[in-house]
């Protein structure tokens, strides 16, 4: 059975939305729903019908995002749920393959996503290019080393959030760039990120704001809410939950980390989505205080394998030629010569004999600068015909910083 694919318009947003929330199982509340139409571009929505029932959805955002070495336009892919009756009929597959031809013909080489099951995307064509930091720490063991960054002028200033949004803007604005996977927010997004209505909150406070800052202005902000409680004899037992911290230097970054480990009443600090290399890591005397885990975040698709793969700088130079596996966007799949050094990189298709033969979605995991190409060899995902050809690839696409988003779109 098929099922007719569309984008839809505006007056079909409810049925759209209860769809999603059907899909996802959750039941948002109605300024939630809003916020998210607020942020839907219509025309790049699309639905599947059964007669007039939308029972799938997916949506992109146009999204500007931090690749190595510059800032691509991206296709942010989003909203992709199929009605629990509909499931095993199709239904996603021509979803995601329809949306996959638009984004080409839109002229976006990328595609990212959050996955809500991590098992469901690899079949597509992406690969998990991000992972997240997430950590509890005790303050009473949240000691700095000796040597970390500090600079006299700076000073931190407790803030109402939405009143310092133009500052929170023009900071995330001003760091963007230096993390691959970090991506440009709209009007619409921020209001998300400054929503603080009472089921915003999950229990946890009101939004509050601390900014490190000196004569010059604004160098870094935390955004963050307080959890209050005490034990039953009546010791403070808070915990602090860290929502974003940014910062333009080591030395404002650190000042905000030590005003959030230093609370009063607060027992511990909380926080995800953090980048897997947070320099907070670096700043603890001691890190196996930090219990962490890591967890995927973004996944990446390269829409458009030889725009993409030229469109990122590389850490080392790299000369290989790469058969590439895609079943799902033909035009991707065969040979392509990856050369790339300190003055750019191009990618053309070739006859020659590869040096590595792989599945797209491994060259989607390796984009942002994170992959694990020597791994998935190891996994024998990909073949290696050249011997050291996977491990100039890998040396050649990582990067540094390691890629985060940082916010679910």
């Amino acid at each position: 059975m098929t099922f007719p694919i569309r984008p839809i318009d505006e007056s079909e947003w409810p049925a759209f939305a209860h769809t999603m929330d059907e899909g996802f199982g959750w039941t948002p509340h109605p300024q939630q729903t809003e916020r998210y139409k607020a942020e839907t571009e219509f025309d790049r929505t699309l639905a599947a019908f059964d007669g007039d029932r939308i029972v799938g959805t997916t949506t992109v955002l146009s999204l500007t995002m931090t690749v190595p070495g510059g800032r691509l336009p991206v296709a942010g892919v989003s909203a992709v749920s199929v009605l629990p009756s509909h499931r095993r009929r199709g239904v996603l597959s021509s979803l995601m393959r329809r949306q996959l031809s638009d984004i080409r013909e839109r002229g976006e080489a990328v595609a990212a996503l959050y996955a809500s099951e991590s098992s469901i995307y690899g079949r597509f064509g992406y690969g998990r290019a991000a992972s997240e930091l997430s950590f509890r720490l005790n303050k009473q063991a949240a000691a700095f080393v000796p040597n970390a960054p500090t600079d006299p002028s700076l000073r931190v200033r407790v803030a109402e959030p939405a009143r310092e949004r133009e500052a929170l803007e023009r900071l995330f604005a001003a760091v963007a760039p230096a993390r691959p996977g970090r991506y440009d927010r709209a009007p619409a997004r921020w209001d998300q990120v400054l929503a603080d209505e009472e089921f915003d909150q999950h229990g946890a406070g009101r939004l509050r704001c601390a900014l490190a800052e000196d004569d010059g202005g604004v160098r870094g902000y935390a955004l963050f809410r307080i959890r209050s409680s005490w034990d039953r004899d009546g010791v403070p037992d808070g915990s602090l939950l860290v929502r974003e911290v940014e910062a333009a230097d080591p030395a404002a970054y650190a000042l905000l980390w030590r005003h959030l480990l230093d609370r009063d009443l607060v027992t511990r600090v909380e926080a995800g989505g953090r980048p897997a290399d947070d320099p907070l890591i670096a700043l603890l005397a001691d890190q196996r205080q930090l219990r962490a885990g890591w967890g995927d975040e973004l996944w990446v698709r390269l829409v458009v394998v030889e725009r993409a793969l030229a469109s990122r700088a590389y850490a080392a130079p790299v000369d290989v030629v790469l058969e590439v596996e895609d079943a799902v966007c033909p035009w991707n799949a065969g040979r392509w010569r990856l050369r790339a050094d300190a003055a750019g990189a191009e990618c053309k298709r070739v006859e020659d004999d590869p040096d590595v033969t792989l599945p797209v979605s491994a060259l989607g995991s390796a984009y942002l600068g994170d992959g694990l190409l020597g791994a998935l060899l190891g996994a024998d995902v990909l073949r290696e015909h050249r011997p050291g050809a996977v491990r100039a690839l890998a040396a050649a696409m990582s990067w540094t910083p390691k890629p985060s988003a940082g916010l679910v779109f």
